[in-house]
Protein backbone atom coordinates (compact mmCIF):
# COMPACT_ATOMS: atom_id res chain seq x y z
CA UNK A 1 0.00 0.00 0.00
CA UNK A 2 1.59 3.46 -0.60
CA UNK A 3 0.60 6.94 0.77
CA UNK A 4 -0.42 9.96 -0.58
CA UNK A 5 -2.05 13.39 0.77
CA UNK A 6 -4.59 14.92 -1.76
CA UNK A 7 -4.71 19.10 -1.23
CA UNK A 8 -8.37 19.72 -1.84
CA UNK A 9 -9.44 23.20 -2.62
CA UNK A 10 -13.06 24.42 -2.16
CA UNK A 11 -13.81 22.37 0.95
CA UNK A 12 -15.38 24.83 4.15
CA UNK A 13 -18.05 22.32 5.88
CA UNK A 14 -18.76 19.43 7.41
CA UNK A 15 -20.96 18.59 3.63
CA UNK A 16 -17.42 18.83 2.44
CA UNK A 17 -15.79 16.63 4.47
CA UNK A 18 -18.54 14.06 4.06
CA UNK A 19 -18.60 14.41 -0.10
CA UNK A 20 -14.86 14.01 -0.29
CA UNK A 21 -15.07 10.49 2.10
CA UNK A 22 -17.98 9.09 0.20
CA UNK A 23 -15.87 9.70 -2.95
CA UNK A 24 -13.00 7.83 -1.47
CA UNK A 25 -14.51 5.53 0.23
CA UNK A 26 -16.37 4.14 -3.35
CA UNK A 27 -12.95 3.28 -4.86
CA UNK A 28 -11.61 -0.11 -4.69
CA UNK A 29 -8.40 -0.46 -3.25
CA UNK A 30 -8.28 2.69 -1.11
CA UNK A 31 -8.06 3.37 2.91
CA UNK A 32 -9.27 6.36 4.10
CA UNK A 33 -6.68 7.76 6.77
CA UNK A 34 -8.29 10.96 7.32
CA UNK A 35 -10.52 13.59 5.53
CA UNK A 36 -10.42 17.44 7.00
CA UNK A 37 -10.84 20.83 5.43
CA UNK A 38 -8.22 21.01 2.64
CA UNK A 39 -6.78 17.66 2.65
CA UNK A 40 -6.93 13.97 3.17
CA UNK A 41 -4.28 11.35 3.83
CA UNK A 42 -4.89 8.27 2.20
CA UNK A 43 -3.22 4.26 1.18
CA UNK A 44 -4.20 3.26 -1.69
CA UNK A 45 -3.37 -0.64 -3.48
CA UNK A 46 -1.05 0.77 -6.33
CA UNK A 47 -2.07 -2.31 -8.13
CA UNK A 48 -6.25 -1.84 -7.70
CA UNK A 49 -5.54 2.19 -8.65
CA UNK A 50 -3.59 4.97 -8.97
CA UNK A 51 -3.36 8.83 -7.75
CA UNK A 52 -4.80 10.36 -10.52
CA UNK A 53 -7.83 8.34 -10.07
CA UNK A 54 -8.34 9.61 -6.87
CA UNK A 55 -8.09 13.04 -7.95
CA UNK A 56 -11.11 12.32 -10.70
CA UNK A 57 -13.23 10.80 -7.90
CA UNK A 58 -12.81 14.29 -5.47
CA UNK A 59 -12.95 16.19 -8.54
CA UNK A 60 -16.24 14.20 -9.48
CA UNK A 61 -17.20 15.44 -5.89
CA UNK A 62 -17.00 18.99 -6.67
CA UNK A 63 -13.83 20.07 -5.29
CA UNK A 64 -10.17 20.04 -6.95
CA UNK A 65 -7.68 17.98 -5.97
CA UNK A 66 -3.85 17.52 -6.17
CA UNK A 67 -2.00 14.44 -5.13
CA UNK A 68 1.37 14.05 -3.42
CA UNK A 69 3.31 11.68 -2.31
Amino acid sequence: MEHVTLHIEGMSCGHCLNAVNRALAELPGVEIESVQIGRAKVRYDERTIRPEALEAAVTQAGYRATART
